[in-house]
């Protein structure tokens, strides 16, 4: 499906496109990169590349912790001090709003399944919330759907 997208999405010539054909197994994965960033440019301009690129790098290829590299181009929200004191902001709550969750329901079931983190840990209860005391000094916290989806919760 990869080159079927690659000539439907993409300006690419279809000699360069012919040549990602010929790629298999886990050298695919070159192909998808090639159609990711080639639909990016198209979406938001290839000067916004860099900077995804760095993100992408940062985070999943597993050169650091969870949210130790830039999350500058990662979804945002920001919440005031005064929210984290007593019982905080529910993670719920907070999936929903980074879009990281269609629905409440479905952040439920994202912490069910095992699937939300705060920063690198997994977040097991269902009911919880941010407070506080999880920035642990620092001014913004990554939380996490899944593997490659994350965004930023900034204390203001």
């Amino acid at each position: 499906d990869v080159i079927k997208f690659l000539k439907l999405f993409t300006e690419l010539p279809l000699e360069e496109i012919s040549e990602l054909e010929k790629l298999t197994g886990a050298d695919i994965n070159k192909a998808k990169i090639v159609l990711a960033d080639e639909a990016t440019a198209l979406l938001h301009g290839r000067e916004s590349l860099p900077a995804i690129h760095e993100t992408i790098q940062q985070m999943f290829s597993g050169k650091g912790k969870a949210g130790a590299g830039s999350t500058e181009s990662l979804p945002r929200i920001f919440v005031k001090a005064d929210e984290m004191d007593g019982d905080g902001v529910r993670f719920t709550d907070l999936f929903l709003k980074l879009g990281l969750a269609q629905s409440k329901k479905d952040a439920r079931r994202l912490i069910q399944g095992g699937g939300a983190r705060l920063e690198d840990i997994k977040i097991e209860d269902e009911n919880g919330a941010l407070t506080g005391v999880d920035f642990d000094g620092k001014t913004e916290v990554t939380l996490r759907a899944g593997k490659k989806r994350a965004g930023v919760v900034e204390l203001q």
